[in-house]
């Protein structure tokens, strides 16, 4: 019998993402402040269709919208970690990172009564230390790599990089990688970002990115008997209301295709399991 499970997952950056990036005039908070407006609405939604989501906050968000982070947990969905601040663990110091990763789980910790299962790099960027800090705080899964598009596979330890040899793989570790692509990620699809060295169109029409994320699903279904396929959105950018139109007509075709819908947590480890 075949299992094919469907994550929906919002990582609620607010403006944290924006300020990560020096954006820090009135214009830029703002257009953070929309995941405030937007959250409400999805979990409205969620609700409808009774699916229970994972969201990864930052530590700095959950400080500046406890209540709707309170939200989240009372109506049932995971809350994993997302790091205290946006700013890239490749961008950090070892001792920046861990103690970022501390302070988010202690965030987290105050909400849920226990510590996050899961971890989503800010901008899917670990750094080289990052898988160690993981196990060393007891995280069941992270989420930010993209070495398979719907199979959980486990975490490398000690890779090598060569730019001129060949690669030297490490060790696999208890960690599970619940991978992501930036093709099921709703921000360079429909963001429209100007920095002062690059500019990020987005603004694409919600019916064609639609059609590409049933698409993925609708090949793991001819494909396989057991599989996980991960979005990720944005409140901010799924909640504007021709996006959210979008978001539910990806759920009735994920329920026409026989999805299962499950947080991260839960489908790590359904994987667990099946190993």
């Amino acid at each position: 019998m075949k299992q094919l499970m469907a994550c929906l997952t919002f990582d609620f950056d607010a403006m944290s993402g924006l300020v990560a990036r020096g954006m820090m005039t009135p214009t830029p908070i703002s257009r953070g402040e929309f995941g405030a407006v937007a959250v409400p609405r999805i979990l409205q939604l969620l609700k409808r269709y009774d699916i229970k989501s994972s969201f990864f906050v930052p530590g700095v968000v959950i400080g500046t919208y406890p209540q709707l982070c309170e939200r989240i947990v009372a109506e049932g969905h995971e809350l994993g970690n997302h790091g205290w601040t946006h700013v890239p663990p490749a961008s950090l110091s070892p001792e920046l990172e861990e103690e970022g990763l501390v302070r988010g789980n202690e965030a987290i910790f105050k909400l849920t009564g226990r510590n996050p299962a899961g971890y989503r790099s800010p901008s899917w960027d670990l750094s080289n230390h990052t898988v160690d800090f993981l196990l060393r705080h007891d995280f069941l899964y992270e989420s930010s790599m993209m070495a398979h598009d719907h199979e959980p596979y486990r975490v490398r330890q000690g890779d090598v990089v060569h730019a001129d040899e060949p690669m030297e793989f490490g060790k696999e570790t208890s960690l599970v990688e619940m991978p992501i692509s930036w093709s099921l990620d709703d921000f360079p699809h429909f963001e429209f970002l100007r920095t002062s060295t690059s500019l990020m169109p987005g603004l694409m029409n919600a019916s064609g990115v639609l059609e590409n994320w049933l698409n993925d699903f609708e090949y793991m279904r001819r494909n396989c008997d057991w599989g996980v396929l991960t979005y990720t959105c944005h409140p901010y950018v799924i909640g504007r209301g021709h996006r959210m139109l979008m978001l539910e007509r990806l759920i009735e075709g994920l329920v026409e295709k026989g999805a299962h819908f499950v947080t991260l947590e839960a489908a790590a480890r359904a994987y667990l399991e099946r190993a």
